[in-house]
């Protein structure tokens, strides 16, 4: 784990307060709104720290930007709107169940897995399909 730096802990709160997902330079303009002095490397650092730490959540928009959002439980899985990016933590058991299985078929130990599922939400359902703007990225870090 990373050692907190007073930069750090601003990052960390202002994804906290944060409404769902948001990038690095989004939240960079927010610090910088406040007054902070923070750069943008740091922040970048700071949400990648937190991203690898399992602080926060980390999704890949379809244009390639990583987009960030605070994460207030230990391992989960999310269900994510693919037009307006509502996201939703979910409980999978039989997701948990699945991936112990074929990792032991396989001979595999301490693995692990990220599931999110992404669809409409309520409200972006009746509107018109769009083709989305958020998806899953190649890896989490």
């Amino acid at each position: 784990m990373k050692r907190n730096t007073w930069q750090r802990e601003a990052v960390r709160a202002a994804l906290d307060t944060a409404e769902g997902f948001v990038s690095a330079q989004g939240l960079h303009a927010t610090l910088h709104a406040t007054g902070s002095p923070i750069g943008l490397a740091t922040v970048y650092r700071a949400l990648a720290d937190l991203a690898a730490e399992g602080a926060a959540d980390s999704l890949q928009s379809p244009e390639g930007e990583s987009l960030y959002r605070a994460c207030t439980n230990d391992h989960h899985h999310h269900l994510i709107c693919r037009n307006c990016g509502l996201t939703v933590e979910i409980e999978a058991d039989a997701v948990e169940i699945w991936a112990k299985n074929v990792a032991a078929e396989h001979g595999f130990s301490q693995a692990a897995h990220v599931v999110d599922v992404f669809g409409l939400c309520a409200t972006c359902a009746p509107v018109a399909p769009s083709p989305g703007r958020f998806a899953r990225g190649a890896s989490r870090p």
